[in-house]
């Protein structure tokens, strides 16, 4: 079980949630926050002060004044009319984390909100029940206004859930786990949806999958060096300590003791003097990948436990304060940065994938087909790759710099973080394909090499990798074998 109280929540604790299913609580000091924060919204209501969003409209209805008896027809309008969510829904594990990250930041105790939203929203967690929430509509200020409104359109009882591997009615979901639907009263709408937790839960899913891609990418390296005889002097720890970056010396240290003892790679003057950049590059371009992993890893662990949404409440509702924690762009410039980065890594590795397929660049069998001229082998598996790479050159291009205005202008200026997310994500998942293709020919080359030769490391992933994709004996359709190694790598 994982105590939530707002400010410690950690990548390890989120990984244990999403993807081992542990369940959450919420710390009673926090509870003890929310409760006297909600005290003060409950007297602001009383005496009819004019606080945005509690006593007023929103956005460029800041300025209209709502009675006291209309303020929770005022929430429930809110979440019905900025349910506005396009286009295919967000991954389920994104809706879970969305959900999560939700509680963690009402736990800070800024928000207003009754406790009651909280343990709801932990209910949805701990019972796997996760909202459909459309992947499209969000420009991420303000918050992440309509896919947050699809989230808290299933604690009403409304719109659609992900349970028991099915999609259905929120309520058919609640009905069957025992819960029931709630009533929205003053600020929870709002504090419900005013947030950045829609670009942050994906952000944390693809980091997630990116720090694990960027790990998988060294052992396949590694397995390419030994199907094109590389260089290992070029991992000399002396080289990157000349350097100083500490992610290029740790790759080049992780490159060696993966190869320490194979008999397939090569020392200078052996065979050739210097390999291509692909090969000689690979601790500068991964560490650099590295570097830019660890930036945006300390971006997201802010987030996860920043309060996001507007108006805040301090010091027991004596100071509430209009400002914009909401606008996103901390995690819009990290989530953009996470996907060139990303990219790098299917950029070097297809180049490697070109030195193993063609016969200009290697000693190897032509495409390292069975038989060079009747069957293709790998060549169109090095098109695949450079077609994913070139769709990822034009998912790299930063959504940061793009703004449009909204609410009639008061919303000026906005972050387009959701988009950078879902892009950077996609990025993700175009390298894993690209390094599934780069292991199927590395797999192949180190066979012509003789296996009895490679180190013991990765003589163990081809061992379990040969589970997965047989050698090439004839030609067949591998696209089958592209998307088994990829969803073995996803695993």
């Amino acid at each position: 079980m994982i105590t939530l109280t707002g400010n410690t929540l950690s990548f390890t604790q989120v990984n244990k949630v999403l993807f081992k299913n542990e369940k959450v609580m919420a710390s009673a000091e926090s509870l003890k926050k929310v409760e006297a924060a909600r005290q003060s919204v409950e007297r602001i209501v009383r005496e009819e002060k004019v606080i945005y969003g509690i006593t007023t409209g929103f956005g460029k209805f800041s300025d209209v004044l709502i009675h006291k008896d209309d303020v929770e027809d005022l929430q429930y309008h809110l979440i019905h009319s900025h349910a506005c969510g396009l286009g295919e829904p967000f991954p389920e594990i994104v809706s879970r984390s969305m959900v999560l990250l939700r509680a963690n930041a009402l736990l800070k105790g800024y928000s207003g909100v009754r406790p009651i939203i909280i343990e709801r929203l932990l209910e949805l967690v701990n019972k796997k029940i996760h909202p459909v929430i459309p992947q499209q509509g969000s420009l991420g200020a303000s918050g992440d206004l309509a896919p947050l409104s699809h989230l808290a359109l299933v604690l009403l009882g409304e719109g659609e859930v992900f349970y028991q591997n099915k999609r259905m009615p929120s309520m058919e979901a609640l009905v069957k786990e025992g819960i029931s639907p709630i009533t929205l009263t003053a600020k929870e709408g709002l504090a419900l949806i005013n947030g950045t937790q829609a670009m942050t839960a994906m952000g944390v899913v693809a980091y997630l999958e990116a720090e694990k891609l960027a790990c998988q990418s060294e052992v396949i390296a590694s397995i390419t060096m030994e199907g094109l005889r590389g260089i290992i002097d070029a991992f000399d720890e002396d080289i990157h300590l000349a350097r100083g970056y500490q992610e290029q010396v740790d790759v080049a240290r992780r490159i060696r003791e993966y190869l320490s003892d194979s008999k397939l790679v090569t020392r200078q003057g052996e065979i050739r003097v210097q390999d291509a950049y692909s090969l000689r590059c690979i601790p500068q371009v991964h560490g650099a990948t590295w570097q830019t992993l660890n930036y945006v890893k300390e971006k997201l662990e802010i987030e996860m436990n920043a309060a996001t949404d507007n108006p805040l409440i301090f010091d027991e509702g004596r100071k509430v304060i209009s400002g914009g924690n909401f606008h996103g762009q901390p995690i819009a410039l990290a989530m953009d940065f996470m996907a060139i980065a990303v990219a790098e890594l299917a950029n070097i590795s297809e180049r490697r994938i070109e030195r193993l397929v063609n016969p200009q660049l290697n000693d190897l069998p032509a495409f390292l087909s069975p038989q060079p001229g009747l069957q293709s082998g790998a060549m169109i598996m090095q098109y695949a790759a450079a077609s994913l790479v070139s769709e990822n050159k034009t998912l790299a291009h930063p959504a940061s710099v793009d703004s449009i205005p909204s609410s009639a202008n008061q919303e000026d200026h906005v972050s387009m973080g959701t988009i950078a997310s879902r892009h950077a994500y996609q990025v993700i998942t175009n390298t894993r394909r690209v390094l599934a293709i780069e292991a199927i020919c590395g797999l192949q080359a180190v066979e012509y090499r003789g296996i009895e030769k490679m180190a013991t490391a990765t003589r163990a992933f081809f061992e379990k990798a040969r589970e997965i994709t047989p050698s090439i004996t004839a030609d067949r359709i591998f696209s089958k074998d592209i998307e088994s190694v990829n969803d073995w790598l996803k695993r």
